[in-house]
């Protein structure tokens, strides 16, 4: 076959499939449309899932009839001001929705430019243009879409059901009401109202309104710039997490994507913290200089391409990181198995010294408070004091207004684990030289994955060597884990790696070593405590960040407030 130029009709509907994906896509083009042209109201009414009615109203600039008539001419656009591709001020630039939706849809397009005596109407059906004729409109523009994809029905047998596509649409939309306050929004469909903002809000305030009290009160905020990049918003504790990632928005330059590198910065910064298969919910505005980012990778822009990817990435993940050690244990507090004492950073290093060092190795006496001292205390720390040890695992300590449930296991391994995280990243994991070094018999496969992870495992403090195709010879240990089973724990390391994999970034497989090597050199359940030792325990916790949870993010402690025992009991 020759070359040849495609009919104009056909070029419309490919650039359809691109660009509308669904009744969500054409909703997306349609908002943005509204919000360049400086709207300071959208309301979108949606029926039949969007197949049936799609209409988008604004009181924005509007178009005088001439530019009517090139909207829907493909490639017109009032948004490039030049042919400067990299720096864009818009949410769209390409000029293709319009003629895309109307080539495989029945378009009608009304609008008043501002200023303007009159309002004008056009239709387009299956790309043919009718003539502009006199129309009603206050103010702005309204696009009215009916019978989408009746030209290409294959398309149609793609859909999800009315329901389905109706809720993508409605988180398009509130996706772009997060990331305009200023802006209001409407959103309804054939069943009910499901948006209604208003203008004018600040940031905070659309958060709390379209995310809910309920995150608010189980998240915190997030601040942090570096270079050229600026990054805050919202993120959930670890205690409030979702079986999916549906609530985690994030907004470059205003513009809501779905990006693997901030979804990619978002699961490393809580990698410590969430057990895998939980995802958090987050708000995140990053803002930079739009000439370090490109918008313009993917037809339907929900992706961008940052120009220093690693220097984004980093900054994501301390901003989230810098948040949640901020907060504290602040806990879900809708919970009452998880209605944690709040209390802040600062707190941390305010609490009195204890010699709780000691408690890395288990077998030696603690010194610290004194039995007889407890109930003059229980006023002073956030964690109370200890009272009792339940089942040689649980600690129950009295707080100042009700009492805590700790996992001594759980809470010792965050506590070593933060310890090595520390001293890695200032001199480096406090090694001890073994005087006789140790053979470990182990089989040949994990000999082989531990000769592998040599290198990571020495800057780890533990310096191994092959021995034969079944052992290994250890000659350092990190100093905290020298009393550990380390044939124990070197299984337990192999495992861990074949879990995690090779695939990701060192300092996180480096972060997934070290947890396993905590795990395994925490005080287990099952070992009975003094109360001093407990005591101590508590005191460290308060020290620690992150120590509301392990290192597989699981609660550490549980806390009960009076008015929760209260109510439990029918009292209050």
């Amino acid at each position: 076959m020759r070359i040849r130029k495609l009919p104009e009709g056909t070029i419309n509907r490919i650039a359809a499939g691109e660009v509308l994906e669904r009744p969500a896509s054409a909703v997306k083009e349609l908002v943005e449309n509204a919000i360049d042209a400086a709207a300071s109201q959208i309301d979108v009414v949606f029926r039949g899932g969007g197949k049936s009615l799609i209409r988008v109203s604004d009181n924005g600039y509007g178009m005088a009839s001439d530019e009517m008539l090139l909207a829907l001419e493909r490639h017109a656009t009032s948004k490039l001001p030049d042919d400067d591709l990299v720096a864009i001020h818009t949410l769209g630039f390409r000029g293709e929705a319009l003629p895309s939706i109307a080539s495989v849809a029945k378009l009608s397009l009304t609008s008043k430019a501002r200023g303007a005596a009159d309002a004008f109407s056009i239709e387009n059906q299956a790309g043919r243009t009718s003539a502009l004729s006199a129309a009603r409109l206050a103010q702005g523009t309204e696009v009215e879409v009916r019978d989408l994809f009746f030209a290409t029905p294959a398309r149609l047998k793609f859909l999800k059901s009315d329901r389905s596509e109706t809720a993508e649409a409605l988180d398009v939309v509130r996706r772009l009401a997060l990331a305009h306050p200023a802006l209001g929004f409407s959103f309804a469909s054939e069943e009910r109202a499901w948006l209604n903002v208003p203008a004018g809000e600040d940031a905070k305030a659309r958060v709390a309104r379209i995310m809910g009290n309920e995150f608010m009160a189980n998240a915190v905020p997030v601040h942090h710039q570096a270079e050229h990049i600026r990054v805050e918003g919202f993120v959930s504790l670890p205690t409030y997490s979702r079986g999916n990632g549906t609530q985690q928005f994030a907004f470059v330059n205003g513009r809501p994507v779905r990006d693997k590198l901030v979804n990619g910065a978002i699961r490393g910064a809580y990698a410590d913290v969430l057990p895998a298969g939980r995802f958090p919910s987050t708000v995140l505005f990053i803002d930079c200089a739009i000439t370090h980012v490109d918008v313009n990778v993917h037809p339907a822009k929900t992706e961008v391409r940052f120009r220093d990817a690693n220097l984004t990435r980093s900054i994501i993940v301390l901003a989230i990181k810098r948040g949640l050690a901020a907060a504290g244990l602040k806990p879900d507090v809708n919970k009452a198995s998880a209605t944690y004492q709040a209390f802040s950073a600062r707190d941390w290093q305010t609490q009195s010294p204890t010699t709780f060092q000691t408690a890395l190795d288990m077998n030696m006496p603690l010194a610290g408070f004194a039995e007889e001292a407890a109930p003059a205390i229980a006023m002073d720390f956030p964690l109370g004091v200890a009272r009792a040890q339940l089942h040689d695992t649980y600690i129950v300590a009295q707080t100042a207004s009700g009492f805590i449930l700790v996992d001594q296991h759980a809470a010792h391994e965050r506590i070593v684990y933060e310890r090595l995280k520390a001293e890695r990243a200032t001199k480096g994991v406090e090694v001890q030289p073994l005087l006789v070094p140790q053979v470990i018999e182990l089989d040949a496969g994990a000999v082989a994955q531990l000769l592998s992870m040599e290198q990571d495992l020495a800057s780890l403090g533990l310096t191994l060597e092959g021995f034969g195709e079944t052992s290994v010879i250890l000659r350092e240990v990190p100093a905290a884990l020298a009393k550990a089973d380390m044939r124990r724990l070197l299984n337990a390391l192999v495992d861990a790696q074949t879990e995690e994999g090779t695939s990701s970034a060192l300092p996180e497989r480096s972060n997934h070593l070290l947890a396993t090597m905590a795990c395994h050199w925490s005080v287990r359940a099952g070992r009975s405590l003094r109360i001093d030792e407990m005591n101590a325990l508590l005191r460290e916790m308060e020290r620690t960040p992150n120590a509301g949870q392990c290192n597989h993010g699981r609660p550490t402690f549980i806390a009960l407030d009076m008015k929760d025992i209260e109510r439990l009991f029918g009292r209050a």
